[in-house]
C-alpha cells in the first residue's frame, strides 16, 4: 500500500464519514440509487430525497414496476432529471436482462442506462468489494492537487492522466475504506474553496500545497459565453386549479410536468433585457389555441432566470383566468388542484412559482392591470 493510500485509509477511520444512510449495507440496489443521486449534488441536499425513494421503492423490482411519473415527483427538485428516467430505465433492465440482480463486474455495471465508469466502480466496491477506481469530481481535486495535475479535468489527456493515478494508487486491501476516504477527503477537507489543509491526511504529500497552487487546481474549465433563452410560462388559472402539461421526455425538464410554454427565444441581451410586451398577445393565442382554450387577458409578472448547467433560462410568468373551453383539453395536459402542487412532479422554479403569494391571490384582484 502507498504512502498516500495508507494515509487515506487511516484518516477514514478517524475521521471520516460512517452514519450515512446508504453505509453499512451491501445492497447494491441500495448502494446504486444513492450513487446515481450523488452525481453532481451534495450529500445533505440527497439524504432526504433517498430515504423517501427507499421507502416507497424498497428493491429494484418495486422501483422497475412504478409508472416513471411516480419516480418523477419523487424525485422533483433534485435536478438533472435524465438521472431519473436513466434511474428508471436502469431498473427495468437490471430485472429484465439480469433477473433483478446487479451484476458485480464494473464493465457490465458501465452499460446500464445513467451508469458511468466511476459509479459503476462505486457500485462494485461498496457492494462487493471489487477493486476498482472511481474518478468523481471530489477524487478529481483531491489528486489534481496531491500529484500536481495542471489542465482542466475535463480534457481527454487529463482525464486519462487522472484515471492512471486513480487506478495507481488503489490499495490490495481496504478498498472500501479508501473509496470512502477520497469521497470524503473531497467533500468535507480538499473541498474547492478555502481547504481545510491543516487538517488534511496527505498534506506534506501534496504538490499543490507545497507550491502555493492549492486555489489554482483543479483549472477550472475554459470559460465561455452561457447563452440566454427565454419564454413565457402561462400560468392557466380555472377556480383553484392550474392547467399543466407533461414536458416531453427528453430536453429540460424532460418527462416532468409544467406550465405551459410560449416559444422559446434566443437571447442577444442581459437578463434584463426581456421580451418585447408585442409578443405576450401572439403567445397567449398560440397557448390558448394549443389547448382549445378560451383565455381572459394575459396578465405578465415579474422575470426570473433559472440556471441550467449550459445555459439561462428567462422565464416571464403569465397569469391569465380561463374564460371557456373551445375544445376538448388537449391530450397530455391535466388540471392540478392548488393544494397538490406541493406534491406534484413540476420542477422546482416552477412548483415555486405556483406556490407564490402572488399567483394564489383571488382572480378579481389578478383581473386589476390585466393586459391584452
Amino acid at each position: 500500500m502507498s504512502a498516500f493510500a495508507r494515509r487515506i485509509v487511516d484518516w477514514q477511520a478517524r475521521h471520516g464519514r460512517h452514519d450515512l444512510p446508504w453505509q453499512g449495507t451491501r445492497d447494491p440496489y441500495r448502494i446504486w440509487l444513492s450513487e446515481v443521486m450523488l452525481q453532481q449534488t451534495q450529500v445533505g441536499t440527497v439524504i432526504p430525497y433517498y430515504r423517501r425513494f427507499v421507502e416507497v421503492f424498497p428493491d429494484v423490482a418495486a422501483l422497475a414496476a412504478a409508472p416513471v411519473d411516480e419516480v418523477m415527483r419523487l424525485w422533483s427538485g433534485l435536478g438533472y432529471y435524465s438521472r431519473a428516467r436513466n434511474l428508471h430505465r436502469c431498473a427495468r433492465q437490471v430485472v429484465a436482462t439480469h433477473g433483478g440482480v446487479f451484476p458485480c463486474d464494473p464493465r457490465l455495471l458501465a452499460d446500464l442506462p445513467g451508469i458511468g465508469r466511476s459509479t459503476a466502480a462505486a457500485i462494485a466496491v461498496f457492494s462487493r468489494g471489487v477493486r476498482a477506481a472511481i474518478l468523481d469530481g471530489n477524487v478529481r481535486r483531491v489528486l489534481c492537487r496531491v500529484f500536481g495535475v495542471e489542465g482542466w479535468p475535463g480534457q481527454a489527456a487529463v482525464e486519462r492522466a487522472l484515471w492512471s493515478l486513480a487506478e495507481r494508487e488503489l490499495p490490495a486491501t481496504g478498498i472500501e475504506a479508501y473509496t470512502q476516504g477520497m469521497m470524503d477527503l473531497g467533500a468535507t477537507v480538499c473541498t474547492r474553496h478555502r481547504p481545510a489543509c491543516d487538517r488534511c491526511p496527505v498534506a506534506s504529500l501534496c504538490a499543490a500545497r507545497r507550491d502555493g497552487s492549492v486555489e489554482r487546481l483543479p483549472a477550472p474549465r475554459p470559460s465561455r459565453a452561457t447563452p440566454l433563452r427565454s419564454c413565457r410560462m402561462f400560468a392557466i388559472r380555472r377556480g383553484d386549479e392550474w392547467l399543466i402539461e407533461k414536458r416531453p421526455p427528453t430536453g429540460i425538464w424532460g418527462g416532468l410536468w409544467s406550465l405551459p410554454q410560449g416559444e422559446l427565444r434566443e437571447e442577444a441581451g442581459s437578463d434584463t433585457t426581456g421580451l418585447p410586451p408585442s409578443s405576450l398577445g401572439s403567445d397567449a393565442r398560440r397557448v390558448a389555441a394549443a389547448h382549445g382554450l378560451e383565455l381572459g387577458p394575459p396578465r405578465a409578472l415579474a422575470a426570473f432566470v433559472h440556471a441550467f448547467t449550459h445555459f439561462r433560462l428567462r422565464i416571464e410568468p403569465v397569469v391569465c383566468e380561463l374564460a371557456g373551453v373551445s375544445a376538448a383539453t388537449a391530450p397530455g395536459a391535466v388540471w392540478l388542484p392548488f393544494d397538490e402542487v406541493a406534491d406534484a412532479a413540476l420542477p422546482r422554479p416552477i412548483k415555486r412559482l405556483l406556490q407564490s403569494p402572488e399567483l394564489l391571490q383571488p382572480p378579481e384582484v389578478l383581473r386589476v392591470g390585466a393586459c391584452a
